[in-house]
């Protein structure tokens, strides 16, 4: 398992009873999460004077409630990048602090490629994954359906310096712009995606992971270059082993470019137990120079 342990600003503080406690810079949340299946040993005062707390509804949803009144947004960092925190209706926070394991290596594989590298992130969120690829040099194509976030994902990278850095970002369905990248003979040295489980397209189109994930893996080769870096495959569907995800994978990427791949989990030690919560697992598929 990979282990996000370097963050100052993150802290996974407590877990229990399908809830965790983590520090967000100065900001005590407190949240559920379906892994948490362990009881907690007590309910201490720091989880009592949370400054939020998300209140999962029995009808689906749920809403925060605050001790303090919380600033709209707030900024946290790993390392030089920088991100806008904020409590949303869905209990998220606009930032998968685990993903910081796959940050840093991607970070480290575009720095050492020697050459110039185009990255595509697909289901791309806020930006997490374009701004650690632009802080390592690497131009980047952002594609997220949701308007409001590639906005976030561009105040994120402003946030870390890189107002004025190659990112292209684009919102619109990210299975029919990899088909127009095709068509349009554009080619990539490095993909990244993190595809939903469920979804729908533009036109109702269904999306199911178990379905879909090895055709649109294989879609994408089209438009990864004849000399490619990596193409990193996350994935928080419930069920979907590394050992699956390593089998999707060696049949696509590996298949057509050689190269090695890489599955397993990743976690977020727990402060207070020194256990571990399991927080999804990735795929990687790099080429062998």
């Amino acid at each position: 398992m990979e282990m996000a342990r370097d963050w100052q600003d993150y802290e996974l503080l407590d877990t229990g009873n399908g809830e965790k406690l983590e520090r967000w810079g100065d900001v005590i949340l407190r949240r559920p999460d379906p892994q948490i299946i362990w009881p907690l040993k007590s309910e201490n005062a720091e989880w009592k004077q949370a400054d939020g707390h998300y209140h999962r509804s029995g009808s689906g949803g749920g809403q925060w409630s605050y001790k303090r009144t919380l600033p709209d947004r707030w900024s946290i960092s790993y390392g030089p990048l920088k991100f806008h925190i904020k409590p949303t209706s869905f209990k998220h926070t606009g930032l998968f602090p685990e993903q910081a394991v796959n940050w840093s290596w991607m970070m480290d594989k575009i720095r050492t490629a020697g050459r110039p590298i185009r990255v595509l992130n697909l289901f791309a969120y806020t930006g997490g994954a374009t701004v650690a690829a632009a802080s390592a040099g690497a131009d980047v194509c952002h594609v997220d359906a949701a308007k409001g976030m590639v906005q976030w994902a561009k105040e994120n990278a402003e946030l870390s310096g890189l107002g004025s850095a190659p990112i292209r970002y684009i919102t619109d369905d990210v299975f029919k712009f990899v088909q127009r990248e095709e068509r349009r003979g554009r080619q990539y040295e490095a993909i990244i995606m993190d595809p939903p489980s469920y979804g729908r397209g533009p036109n109702g189109e269904m999306w199911k992971l178990e379905e879909n994930l090895f055709p649109f893996l294989e879609s994408c080769m089209s438009i990864l270059s004849d000399k490619p870096l990596f193409v990193l495959v996350n994935s928080y569907t419930t069920g979907l082993s590394p050992t699956v995800l390593n089998n999707l994978l060696h049949l696509s990427f590996r298949r057509k470019f050689g190269g090695k791949l890489d599955c397993g989990e990743i976690g977020i030690p727990i402060t207070r137990s020194g256990m571990t919560l399991p927080c999804g697992i990735y795929g990687r598929w790099e080429s062998e120079t």
